[in-house]
């Protein structure tokens, strides 16, 4: 813990201008950022006496080892340069608010030439409209349902679009006419997006229009003496009304405005929001934060604006905005948030009528979400502290292990051969510290040696991180066989360095260890960070493994030990016997837990790295032929086995192939073994006039004879 003395400018260093601060902790990961009108009077009340400041502020003094600031020359510069670096560097102790859930949206991919009608969670997409969100999908299925009816747009998927497109016949809902059926050109492309454009007319609040149209569509066809028309048309008018009664009308003036509220304690705080358009409340989410730092109402309701607009624009952004409290001050808020919507936004606390009655409604839901979630998480909060402290007492640690990181090895009788790496945190799974590793040490089965190869490759990047920046300068003496690496600029790869490559980011890829590091900027680095305990999945030898590279790389301060799926037996390197822990104690749980984990996400990549070396096929050896000229000769030519006998001449006829690159192919494809035929696996049916007509990654290859996937064995 250090003492904020320490690393304490000089009064006379720090500017008297706006700007944005980071602290920083003795690993150099930005613990906080925040923004000030004076930086020299905001960073002033850091270093005053410890005992004057409040409790979670001292823990961020304390826990940081340095802090720096970056200028700017508006306080709308410093809110934007906040935001963008408290959704970069993720700062433990900043206020983020969480969602309870991924809220549904009604989504209308309008980017589409035949624009689709679908519920969407997570990130929005460009071109895409959203209405919402919703507290459920069900309620958007529902109003979709209804609108349907007057408005047919398409709701399919893309497979089924095609699959109809290709048959000639629509689905169900083109037959019972919710659908116009686009598929099977009942509707051209410029229609169908002109009827799509009206639903989210409708969805937006311009609702007046439509149904003054169909009710005089109706009228005429009862003066026609249509009366069936004039049915459909009544019933049309109903379903549209229908909608309409689901969401409540609170202003009568038509208003968009978006309303929020917050209700909060010592400790945390909700934020509840109505998002009001056409006078009706369209959609309502809610979040939940821990009040990490001294802050006010009015910086709550800032930090709330910022994670409700940050990426937001046009008319994402409404007219109008109620807060119970504003920032101070609330000028530079007021003209980002101008900024962000291209016009005029007002920010004001509602005073009376129809406004303060909403408010007053939101910040009830806002006080009710804060007692349910206070309810939810008191047991877990009880429960997981205690988890750590039976683990920390079973395992004769000093402290309770904050940070755990488990690993497991993956294989299927020796093939593809994979090792993850968990990490919990404070008794929580830290997702965005997972990593995937590939055994290159060795071929065949022997998780013990894997394990070892595994640790080993972790804790030599940790030790090289820790030597480049300076936190320990005996890493070389302790890297077994010169592995050690003497600067960061001797990091660029991990070959030539000594440091083993294959290690892999959750989404698969794999990187030089310098260009995932960037510490210098304090992001998330990759292995940076030690563990207080290592667990291992399995027995003995695995733990031995385990502390032995350890050993080998000079690591006394990391605890070990293995979890035997068996009996669940705890094994601690050099004893004979297990730490036996009792079947209801909170500390075995959560080591089953992060046990678990780390075997479901090894298991999850071992089956990715198999299914796709089960879909590879000879066009995938061949250097420099990347993915879309693969397509181009498979769609020339129909299939590999007729590629396979062209000529080079008759290669080069494809856009984008040369004659090198055509001999490279066919010398390739004529090293390459034809596969074994086709088998119908349901029928025993032998399938060998034309080979697939797909390629690497494309789903549909038939299971051929001595395929892996005959074999029958165990994955661990």
């Amino acid at each position: 813990m250090a003492d904020p003395s320490s690393y304490r400018p000089q009064p006379g260093q720090i500017p008297d201008s706006p700007g944005v601060y980071r602290f920083r902790d003795e690993h150099r990961r930005v613990i906080y950022v925040g923004k000030a009108k004076s930086l020299r009077q905001r960073l002033a009340n850091y270093f005053q006496d410890l005992a004057g400041l409040h409790p979670r502020t001292r823990t961020m003094v304390t826990t940081a080892a340095s802090v720096e600031w970056t200028v700017v020359s508006t306080e709308v510069e410093a809110l934007q340069l906040e935001y963008s670096w408290i959704k970069e560097y993720d700062p433990r102790f900043n206020v983020k608010y969480r969602d309870d859930k991924s809220y549904p949206y009604l989504a209308v991919t309008m980017n589409e030439e035949f624009p689709r009608v679908q519920v969407m969670r997570g990130h929005k997409k460009k071109g895409v409209r959203y209405f919402g969100p919703y507290a459920h999908a069900w309620a958007i299925r529902d109003t979709v349902d209804l609108l349907l009816r007057v408005f047919p747009v398409r709701t399919c998927s893309a497979g089924v679009f095609k699959n109809a497109s290709r048959t000639g016949r629509p689905c169900l809902l083109g037959y019972i006419g919710k659908c116009s059926a686009p598929c099977v050109g009942r509707i051209p492309a410029e229609d169908h997006w002109e009827l799509a454009d009206e639903f989210c007319d409708f969805m937006a609040g311009r609702t007046g229009t439509h149904l003054r149209r169909l009710e005089k569509q109706m009228t005429e066809a009862a003066e026609e003496m249509e009366y069936e028309r004039a049915a459909r048309l009544r019933d049309d008018i109903g379903a549209l009304k229908k909608a309409m009664e689901k969401n409540a009308v609170v202003f009568a003036d038509a208003t968009d405005a978006d309303v929020i509220a917050v209700a909060e304690d010592e400790l945390e705080a909700a934020v509840q929001i109505f998002h009001v358009r056409g006078g009706r409340v369209r959609g309502q989410r809610g979040w939940v934060t821990d009040k990490v730092e001294e802050i006010t109402t009015g910086a709550l309701v800032e930090h709330a604006l910022q994670q409700l607009y940050g990426e937001e624009t046009g008319d994402a952004v409404p007219k109008e905005v109620l807060v119970p409290a504003l920032p101070d001050p609330v000028e530079p808020v007021q003209e980002w948030l101008t900024g962000r919507r291209g016009s005029g936004v007002s920010l004001r606390i509602p005073q009376r009528g129809d406004k303060r009655a909403l408010m007053e409604t939101v910040q009830r839901n806002a006080q009710q979400a804060l007692v349910l979630h206070k309810t939810r998480r008191a047991s877990d909060l009880t429960t997981r502290s205690r988890a750590l402290e039976e683990i920390a007492e079973a395992l004769d640690l000093d402290s309770a292990p904050l940070r755990i990181e488990c690993y497991d090895i993956s294989h299927l009788q020796g093939d593809d051969v994979v090792a993850s790496m968990v990490v919990f945190e404070d008794g929580l799974a830290r997702k965005s510290e997972y990593r995937r590793f590939q055994i290159k040490g060795f071929e065949g089965q022997d998780d013990v040696r894997s394990m070892h190869e595994v640790i080993t490759r972790r804790f030599r990047r940790y030790l090289a991180e820790k030597e480049r920046t300076g936190e320990w300068t005996d890493a070389e003496s302790a890297l077994p066989d010169g592995d050690a690496t003497a600067s960061a600029s001797s990091t660029a790869s991990a070959s030539g360095a000594g440091l083993p490559d294959g290690a892999t980011l959750a989404n698969g890829k794999e990187a030089p260890l310098a260009a995932g590091l960037k510490d210098d900027e304090g992001r998330p680095k990759r292995f940076a960070y030690p563990p207080q305990l290592v667990v291992v999945d399995g027995g003995q030898p695995q733990v031995a493994a385990a502390r032995r590279a350890l050993d080998e790389l000079g690591i006394d301060d990391i605890a070990v030990c293995g979890l035997a799926k068996r009996l669940e037996e705890v094994w601690l390197p050099h004893d004979d016997d297990p730490v036996v822990l009792p079947r209801t104690s909170e500390g075995l749980y959560l080591l089953q837990r992060v046990r678990d984990e780390a075997h479901r996400f090894a298991i999850t990549y071992q089956r990715a790295k198999r299914a796709k070396r089960l879909r590879s096929g000879p066009l995938d050896d061949v250097p420099g032929l990347g993915e879309t000229r693969k397509q181009a000769l498979i769609k020339h030519f129909g299939s590999v086995k007729r590629l396979r006998a062209a000529t080079v001449e008759q290669i080069c006829e494809v856009p984008g192939i040369g004659r090198k690159t055509a001999e490279t192919i066919a010398a390739a494809l004529a090293q390459a073994a034809p596969p074994a035929p086709a088998v119908n696996t349901a029928t025993g049916e032998i399938i060998d006039d034309e080979e697939p007509e797909t390629t690497a990654g494309s789903p549909g290859d038939p299971v051929t004879a001595g395929a892996p996937e005959e074999r029958r064995g165990q994955e661990t």
